[in-house]
Parts: C-alpha cells; structure tokens; sequence
C-alpha cells in the first residue's frame, strides 16, 4: 500500500528521513524557492509533514550535508543550491597538505580554462553583468584596510570578503559556460578544498595582481574573445600553481 506525499499525510516510519527529505525538496521546488529564500519555520514543517521536530531537523541537517540548504543558527533555513545538482561534496574533509593544495591547483588547471573558454562565446550580457559585480566586490575588498594587519585572518576582514568575491567570480564564469556538469565539478572542488583555497590566497599574496588578471579575464570574455579567454585562464591558474609550489617546496 503506497502512502501519499501531500503535505497532510503521515510519512511512513519505514525509511522516515529518506522520505521526510523528499518531501522537503519537493516544497522547495513547488513553492518556486530559490538560493537564498528562507523555508518556513521548523515548527511550521514540523505540522505540514506530521512529524516531531528532532527528526525534522535531522532531516534539514542531511540536507545541509548534501548542500541543498543551509541552517543559520538564530535565522532559519534557507535554499543554497541548484536542487538539481548533480555532483555533491563529502562532508568528511581531510587535513590540509601540500599534496591535496596542489592537486587543486591542477584540477582547477585542467577544467578552467575550458569553462572560461565556453562562457565568452555563450553567456548573455546580463550574465557578464553578474560576473563584472563579482570583481567589484572583490574590488571593494582589497581598499578596505590599511595594513598588513589588517589582513591576519584567513577567515575574517578584507581578506575573508576577497576570497568569497574571487571564489564567486570562479564559480560564476563556471556557471556561464552552459555546462551544468562541469560547472557543479569546480563548484564542489571549491565547497570541498575551502581551507585550502584561502591558504593558496595566503601563499600567493600578491591580490592587486590577481585581480587585474581577472579583470583581464573578465574582458576577454565580454568581448567575445574565447581563445583569449582560455589563454588568459592558463596563464593565471599556472602561475598561481608555480607560486605555491614554491612557496610550499621552500
């Protein structure tokens, strides 16, 4: 005997949180809600899907793990990503070292240029747009400060909102070039290897030369030059790589 998935029914106890999930993405993509929407209270899903709030929240919380949502403690739960995604990270990361750093950096290397490549000969205007706003906040990110200082933590200060405008530009540009799997690749790559990514940032040091080269890159794509655009690309991920390697190797 099957048992209905309306918002009314009792979710069967066999296989509940399997259940319970399915029926938390189909709201989402009924109710038309999009990355960055707030989902009703946890009380409020708690009697639309009969069910006690632990088991809830243990549901939300496999979400969260899959990168379907995302719980702000004091604020809700809110859509973080395409729910059609088809490539989702492990949530069990490994320490940080130089072997997983570089085998970033040659992942990226391999699957970027390409996508840069792809984006200046598919992505609207409006599109670009969005792309161009990215480098503007990474923009306003490097003359926030003064010092050295300033720029301590990995996680916080101008340091924290450059490296969230440089990873967006990365994941938008991915995104731009029209294929969905690829660009879910980089994607993961980036949510995976976070830390290593700001200990690159760290290594690297030199941002104002960073963000010129991708402004670079940027017009590249927005004139419509996508061997340019790839060639760009080629030439920034290896020199970062080349960087690091020495700086990791010294």
């Amino acid at each position: 005997m099957s048992v209905s998935r309306g918002a009314g029914a009792p979710v069967a106890r066999r296989k509940l949180l399997d259940e319970l999930t399915e029926r938390i993405l189909a709201h989402i993509r009924d109710e038309g809600l999009r990355p960055g929407d707030r989902l009703p209270s946890n009380r409020a899903l708690s009697e639309r899907f009969l069910v006690a709030t632990p088991t809830l929240r243990e549901a939300l919380r496999r979400l969260e793990a899959t990168g379907a949502v995302e719980l702000r403690h004091g604020s809700g739960v809110y859509v973080r990503a395409d729910l059609a995604r088809l490539i989702m990270v492990n949530p069990n990361r490994l320490r940080l070292d130089a072997t997983a750093i570089l085998d970033l950096l040659e992942a990226r290397e391999l699957i970027e240029p390409h996508l840069a490549e792809s984006a200046a000969r598919h992505a609207t205007d409006a599109q670009l747009d969005e792309l161009a706003a990215s480098l503007d906040r990474a923009g306003s990110a490097l003359g926030v400060g003064g010092g050295p200082g300033e720029r301590s933590g990995p996680g916080a200060g101008p340091d924290g909102a450059l490296h969230a405008a440089n990873m967006a530009f990365h994941r938008t540009l991915a995104r731009l070039a029209g294929n969905r799997a690829l660009a879910q690749v980089l994607d993961s790559l980036i949510d995976l290897h976070d830390e290593e990514q700001r200990y690159i940032q760290a290594l690297y040091g030199d941002r104002d030369h960073d963000h010129h080269v991708h402004l670079a890159i940027l017009a590249a794509v927005r004139g419509r030059a996508p061997v340019k655009a790839r060639r760009l690309m080629v030439e920034h991920l290896r020199d970062v790589r080349q960087v690091v390697t020495r700086a990791l190797e010294g």
